[in-house]
């Protein structure tokens, strides 16, 4: 386990108002108030634990995985991603914001899948598990146990189209920006500051190891 910030996860009280969203009439936020908040993506690595197996992009951490995605699109993989390994695990900080259940999909999940030969119906995929944890210490998870196409709620099937280096698609609309779209209120969690990704430890072989990229938060509480 490599340790990339030296303190402990605390218990964080949740304290949804009105006057703390960006933008809601519920208390909740929704994706117009991106100017608001001091940033829509993690910014920070909590712990990452490094599986067996590919090591790119394990030095550039952990830069390489907060801020925007580097997606290239339908039929290439960015190379802007760092490999977990197989069954190894990521925790990403999104302080001084958070996540929180709004209307539709809440966070953006971006690997560096392909469609081989342009072929929706065939994702060049690398699979992992997707948690949520409001405090770092308790965690809610999304099933991931689909050995097939389509990939449920799984993370790394979808490829990226964001990329704010190369074109304007806005990377916390989960209706261009592509990545694996979450909702929270599939967990009944009303709010998430942590997430945590790990790969398929029973995914072995050439597509078997989860390359991430970043990601992004589409309903957001913002200090």
């Amino acid at each position: 386990m490599v340790s990339l910030r030296g303190r402990t996860l605390g218990a964080l009280l949740w304290i949804f108002v009105l006057s703390s969203a960006c933008s809601s009439t519920d208390g909740r936020t929704t994706p117009d108030g991106e100017q608001n908040c001091p940033s829509r993506f993690a910014t920070s690595v909590e712990s990452f634990a490094a599986g067996p197996g590919p090591t790119f992009g394990q030095d550039a951490l952990p830069g390489i995985v907060l801020g925007p995605p580097k997606g290239r699109g339908a039929v290439n993989g960015s190379l802007d991603v760092v490999s977990l390994g197989n069954g190894g695990s990521i925790t990403l900080g999104f302080s001084p914001g958070a996540i929180v259940d709004g209307p539709g999909p809440d966070f953006i999940v971006f690997e560096n899948t392909f469609y081989v030969n342009g072929d929706p119906d065939v994702p060049f995929a690398e699979l992992a598990g997707v948690e949520v944890s409001e405090d770092g210490e308790h965690w809610s998870g999304f099933p991931c146990t689909a050995t097939e196409a389509p990939y449920g709620d799984c993370a790394g099937y979808h490829p990226v189209y964001a990329n704010a280096a190369e074109n304007a698609i806005d990377a916390t609309d989960p209706t261009v920006a592509g990545g694996d779209a979450f909702d929270l209120a599939e967990l009944g969690v009303p709010g998430a500051r942590y997430v945590r990704i790990t790969d398929r430890v029973d995914l072995t072989g050439m597509n078997g190891t989860f390359d991430l990229d970043a990601v992004s938060i589409v309903n957001a509480e913002c200090p």
